[in-house]
């Protein structure tokens, strides 16, 4: 069978492609940016790429006529003042785009929408969903409220909470209720449901069998982290002390955040269990959905992170845009230093950041990301997905992954803190030699004053981390 699947760099695309591909479909991934795009080699035979952007209609004609099924996984947590319309256009290009093929059926994935007043966010969703029912084709939409599962924004925001904060005074709306679903019941719930009649021209909410308050599932995840937690709720916090607390306790950027503390003021709790009925799927539980998230981590087997999305940074460009790195009107810290063994080198350059941190002058990285986070930054809480493995498109603490190879050798980064202009840092071996080069492109006199202001830094920073790198 041949499935479209759009948003397939995204944190569900990402684990629904695997599971697609072990049931002997052929699936067209639908990506804007090709780059941002590896999956694993032993699914290329079958699998299709195709580049488009869903508010460009002409795009769109590069998908194929010959489908029989199409995921829509899109969406975004920004705050732009625009994305309900761009999230509109979206949907009603995709609509279009659809109805010229011979698609059968379209599943959507959505929020649960079982409140008279929505956050923007789900209100927004609700949105999407209107726009794709009125299609030709057969619809299917499922809801979802809080995902729990390793790299979802909502597990790894209350593990942060969890694990720093051993007593919290918290907003009211912790005392809001939801109903958790293990990310692997979500994708059972997608799979099972191609082209079955049942769901046709349907709205089903999905969840586990639990119901749960925010502040129980904080407490659910310190009982497995074995911690003693504290809590208390205040009425005082209002939503924008609210984002504020979370932006600066959590690895979240602050529009992230925002749109978070709307969404949980809103009770999301399924109508019935309809579809478990129908496609017979028995879900886990809150508690081993936490410990198999865990186990993930510690194991170092995350296949997906919304840390990767854009939307852990605010930004929202394409990585062909910078990959290269200009030449004219930059500011260059260009370093060689001969290395004994460049395997291992390589190895320490590979895995830099995250838990490993920056191997010289740690304390001076964790400032500057104090700093970046004080000016609406992303900070360094971000860390990286894979302490061992690397791809372009990958967070790596407050830098974006625009060039990964390993047997080339050569690891090329961009800046996504708050910055008077643009950053790159990258790193390549040549001849025995590690090359360590950071360019910096002002945007007007103050960029060039952030660049001479901090130069006297770059001696030892940089110096010292090449030193490290190159034992």
């Amino acid at each position: 069978m041949r499935i479209l699947l759009t948003g397939a760099t995204g944190y569900i695309g990402k684990r629904l492609l695997p599971a697609l591909v072990k049931e002997g479909h052929e699936v067209i991934c639908c990506v804007r940016d090709k780059k941002r795009f590896n999956p694993p080699e032993s699914m290329l035979g079958q699998i299709e790429v195709v580049q488009l952007d869903l508010l460009d209609r002409d795009s769109l004609s590069e998908i194929p006529n010959d489908i029989d099924v199409a995921y829509y996984l899109v969406h975004s947590m920004s705050s732009g003042d625009d994305y309900k319309e761009l999230e509109h256009r979206s949907a009603l290009n995709f609509k279009e785009a659809m109805e010229g093929t011979l698609v059968k059926q379209v599943i959507y994935l959505s929020g649960i929408v079982n409140e008279d007043e929505l956050s923007e966010h789900l209100s927004s969703r609700k949105q999407v969903e209107d726009d794709l029912a009125s299609g030709s084709y057969a619809f299917t939409c499922l809801r979802a409220g809080i995902v729990i599962g390793s790299g979802s924004a909502s597990f790894e925001i209350m593990r942060d909470l969890v694990e720093k904060l051993p007593i919290m005074v918290t907003p009211k709306w912790l005392l809001t209720r939801c109903q958790p679903i293990a990310v692997s019941d979500v994708i059972h719930f997608l799979t099972e449901s191609i082209l079955r009649e049942e769901t046709f021209n349907k709205s089903f909410d999905i969840g586990g069998d639990e119901i749960f308050t925010y502040r129980e599932m904080l407490l659910g995840i310190a009982k497995v982290r074995k911690l003693k937690r504290y809590i208390w709720t205040v009425p005082v916090m209002t939503p924008k002390l609210s984002s504020y607390w979370l932006y600066f306790v959590t690895s979240t950027s602050f529009s992230l955040a925002s749109s978070l503390v709307q969404s949980m003021k809103v009770e999301v709790v399924c109508k019935d269990d309809e579809l478990k009925q129908i496609l017979n799927i028995k879900t886990i539980s809150y508690s081993e959905a936490l410990e198999r998230a865990f186990n993930k981590l510690e194991r170092n087997e995350i296949v997906s992170s919304w840390k990767d999305a854009y939307s852990s940074s605010g930004t929202n460009f394409n990585i062909s845009d910078f990959i290269s790195v200009p030449e004219h009107g930059c500011f260059k810290d260009k370093r060689l230093k001969k290395v004994e063994c460049p395997e291992k080198s390589w190895a320490k350059v590979w895995s830099i950041g995250g838990a490993n941190g920056w191997y010289y002058g740690n304390s001076l990285w964790k400032i500057r990301g104090y700093l970046d986070k004080l000016v609406g930054g992303v900070g360094l809480r971000r860390g990286r997905t894979n302490q061992d493995s690397i791809s372009a498109g990958d967070a790596l603490d407050f830098w974006r992954v625009l060039y990964a190879d390993k047997e080339e050798k050569r690891l090329l980064l961009f800046a996504e803190m708050k910055l008077p202009g643009e950053a790159w840092l990258e790193f390549k071996m040549k001849d025995g030699q590690l090359v360590q080069t950071a360019t910096f492109r002002p945007r007007g006199v103050a960029g060039r004053l952030y660049w001479f202001s901090v130069y006297p830094f770059h001696g030892f920073i940089f110096q010292g981390l090449i030193s490290e790198l190159s034992k």
